[in-house]
């Protein structure tokens, strides 16, 4: 049997804002913080040991499981992947999600953030939001980094990063633990929960709060639950 862990990085400063963020890169607000190293304890309290630790290439991300760690007393040395990067929301980069309903109308945002395959416009290429301006990115080659993504996008790159790099540590009954964010985990529950288009529109990630999944060494699902029961979300899965 082998443990996976989910965990969306706390609160950051942009969704303190209510911005969409995407591949921008904010850290955490203090209460993200907390949120972070509550999720150490509660992982602590399970009394396992992770094998490999995994974060994207961002800030809140890479700081949340800097937390985890601390916690765990883990020196691991974790695997950062741009692959398991929050979704690329272009030109919405940046915008106040409360302003755009009101400009946008509050059904068609909720179709930008909860659709399957629905794009936002690109973002421009000489916007500094764009991550081809970023120095993290300088290291991908730049036909890898999108304008936009749909959910659909982010999770051909997530899933496909997981089936070349995490899978078979799972099926060798290794215990897994991925820092990423609410829509490259929505990916990765939509591939592993085995959820359809519509059921994955539905599916929520609280900040902070550790996604425990048993599997056995076939992929199949043993028992799922959120750590922190308080503030757990329907997971609409069992």
């Amino acid at each position: 049997m082998s443990h996976l862990i989910l965990v969306r990085h706390g609160q950051s400063e942009w969704n303190l804002q209510k911005k969409f963020t995407g591949w921008v890169d904010v850290d955490l607000t203090p209460e993200g913080k907390l949120e972070a190293c509550k999720a150490g304890e509660v992982i602590k309290k399970l009394n396992i040991s992770i094998d490999y630790f995994y974060s994207s290439f961002q800030i809140r991300s890479i700081n949340t499981l800097k937390l985890i760690q601390n916690t765990l007393r883990s020196k691991i040395e974790p695997e950062k992947a741009w692959q398991l990067n929050e979704r690329h929301y272009g030109a919405l980069t940046g915008l106040n999600k409360d302003e755009m309903k009101k400009k946008l109308g509050e059904k068609k945002i909720h179709e930008f953030r909860r659709s399957w395959d629905l794009r936002p416009d690109p973002l421009n290429r000489n916007n500094p939001y764009h991550p081809i301006n970023m120095q993290v990115y300088k290291s991908l080659k730049k036909e890898e980094i999108p304008d936009t993504e749909s959910l659909k996008d982010t999770f051909e790159r997530v899933v496909n990063y997981y089936k070349k790099n995490i899978e078979e540590k799972i099926k060798k009954n290794k215990n897994v633990l991925i820092s990423a964010h609410g829509n490259s985990i929505r990916s990765l529950c939509k591939f592993l929960f085995n959820l359809n288009e519509k059921q994955i529109t539905k599916l929520e990630i609280p900040t902070g709060n550790p996604l425990m999944i048993e599997l056995d060494k076939n992929r199949k699902i043993l028992k799922c639950n959120y750590l922190d029961q308080n503030r757990a979300q329907d997971l609409i899965i069992f």
